[in-house]
């Protein structure tokens, strides 16, 4: 029997291996590991029984590492180390059916009496493997098969509806049992996790969370799960075959303590929808129904749809909002106004719970359109305020529900309204200016880099400094800079070469003409006269 050890820290591995007595304990070699890449490796090369392994570790997680285990079925007893008594993995790690958790600083004895009883279940299961490997590694490879099989017949779908005699010859292909009449039926589980939530940290610990979850709530004397697999990101598909014959009050009820237990247990919304069920020969429609579905529509959050009641095929007619009122609430600054407005608009034109997506992008061009001409009004540059990976992934998410919708309108109305105070305070932008130009004196500062700072248009920016100030934008730059060189040549042993290339002239003859129009000196003899008067002093 062998037990690896994976913890970061190289002095408790070491004490691991010489304090604990492996010999007594059955145990013939240890395997060590500083990260779960390494862990990985030696799993994959080495039969493992026993992992004792820490859970916060700078290159993945224990937590993540047992994840993968039980992905990959290996049969190892678990023990998770930890440095916190109070902390939010525990849940986890017993979801991933771990054996133990054992709080740091290591209390050896008591850590020798849980590996002893680890290493026990283990030659239980050892005895119990050997007696069901044929049929376990059968079951293994059969999962793998069915979900391939029905993976690429959605697939092919999503391209044009299969004909009954190509779905038969992809069951006669993969060898499987399947007769063309059995009654199949689709579900598209839309996932949405939480800011902060293992789903947007730890995916693979998430999904495989996911599938228990699935696995164990989508339960019926009436029907078998034949595969659940992952269509995208955060979307998957379960594929159902009915013994008996459909029952939708049954599988609505299942989607409601689905989304319940996604809400409660995953930290995620949820939404089902149930697709129509159809004899195996013409599922293919029923596939190709519940995905046009998926993406032609976006849903309200945690709400079950049924494809037979919500899939409307004639294309609504898009009626804009009150733009003129909106527009208004956007010019006298109310734009909690302007939110609950788009919101009651939203509200009013979802048809049980849910809006075309061609409906919302056109709500959306609207409203975006609204926004940018006021900031465009104000001098304000909307593709430089908007950029950033945080705003274009809300952009990018807005058509997946109207909560979604609603969190991006939050953010383009709120950052809008906050730039405007700020564009409106023309003392204060000014003043802002002249300090970046003070701070950055050495860097390419023109009108248009510094209205990319400011987020303001190149023409706007240079009017509005000149008018606070009194000077131009660019007579102002070279004052910034000539009066830095005059600093660094009498206050340093920096060369003139050097000066004017530090203040932003990388051509120093242009850089002396500056220099001398402004100071009626050349550098060299300010420097030397500035040397010549410290002198004196």
């Amino acid at each position: 029997m062998h037990a690896l050890l994976v913890d970061d820290d190289y002095f408790v591995v070491t004490a691991l291996e010489k304090k604990i007595d492996w010999a007594s304990l059955g145990i013939e070699r240890v395997y060590t590991a500083h990260n779960v890449a390494q862990a990985r490796d030696i799993l994959l090369n080495h039969a493992i029984q026993i992992l004792i392994s820490d859970i916060e570790m700078p290159q993945g997680s224990g937590l993540e590492l047992l994840a993968w285990i039980r992905e990959e079925n290996y049969e190892v007893q678990t023990i998770l180390l930890t440095n916190y008594a109070d902390f939010n993995y525990a849940q986890k790690a017993i979801e991933l059916r771990s054996f133990e958790y054992f709080l740091k600083p290591i209390q050896f004895d008591k850590l020798m009496l849980i590996i002893r009883k680890a290493v026990e279940r283990a030659r239980e299961q050892q005895k119990q493997k050997q007696a069901i490997r044929e049929g376990y590694y059968w079951q293994r490879n059969q999962a793998k098969i069915l979900e391939h099989f029905w993976r690429k017949l959605i697939h092919d779908s999503t391209s044009c509806e299969l004909k009954p005699l190509q779905v038969a010859h992809a069951v006669d292909e993969q060898n499987l049992s399947y007769s063309m009449s059995d009654l199949i039926q689709p579900l598209f589980l839309n996932l949405f996790p939480y800011a902060g939530s293992m789903g947007t940290k730890e995916k693979n610990l998430f999904d495989f969370a996911l599938l228990n979850v699935s696995y164990e709530l989508f339960q019926s004397p009436a029907f078998t799960v034949e595969t659940i697999l992952e269509y995208s990101a955060h979307n998957w598909i379960v594929v159902l075959k009915w013994s008996h014959p459909p029952e939708a009050s049954t599988l609505e009820q299942l989607c409601d303590s689905f989304i319940q237990q996604a809400n409660q247990s995953l930290k995620c919304d949820a939404c089902c929808i149930v697709g129509a069920a159809a004899a195996l020969e013409t599922v293919s429609g029923g596939f190709r129904q519940l995905l046009q579905l998926n993406e032609g529509f976006a849903k309200r959050r945690n709400q079950i749809f049924l494809a037979e009641r919500d899939d409307h095929r004639s294309e609504e007619v898009y009626t804009p909002p009150d733009l003129p009122r909106l527009e208004s609430h956007l010019e006298h600054h109310r734009p909690d106004a302007f939110l609950q407005d788009t919101t009651l608009y939203l509200n009013q034109h979802s048809n049980e719970n849910h809006v075309a997506t061609s409906t919302l992008a056109l709500f959306r061009i609207d409203i975006m359109q609204l926004v940018y001409a006021f900031l465009k009004s104000k001098g304000i540059q909307a593709h430089q305020l908007y950029k950033g990976k945080a705003k274009e992934q809300l952009l990018a998410q807005s058509l997946n529900s109207i909560e979604d919708m609603e969190a991006y309108l939050q953010d383009l109305v709120r950052t809008a309204m906050s730039y405007r105070d700020f564009a409106d305070q023309p003392r204060t932008v000014a003043e802002e200016i002249k300090q970046y130009i003070h701070s950055h004196y050495g860097e390419d500062l023109t009108r248009i880099s510094l209205a990319d700072v400011f987020f303001l248009h190149p023409d706007y920016l240079a009017r509005l400094f000149k008018k606070e100030t009194g000077v131009s934008l660019g007579a102002y730059i070279i004052g910034a800079r000539i009066e830095a060189a005059k600093r660094l040549l009498t206050t340093t042993q920096l060369s003139v070469f050097a000066v004017a290339n530090k203040v932003g002239y990388a051509n120093y003859s242009y850089f002396a003409k500056v220099f001398k129009q402004e100071t009626d000196l050349s550098p060299s003899e300010y420097k030397q006269a500035g040397n010549v008067g410290a002198c004196e002093n």
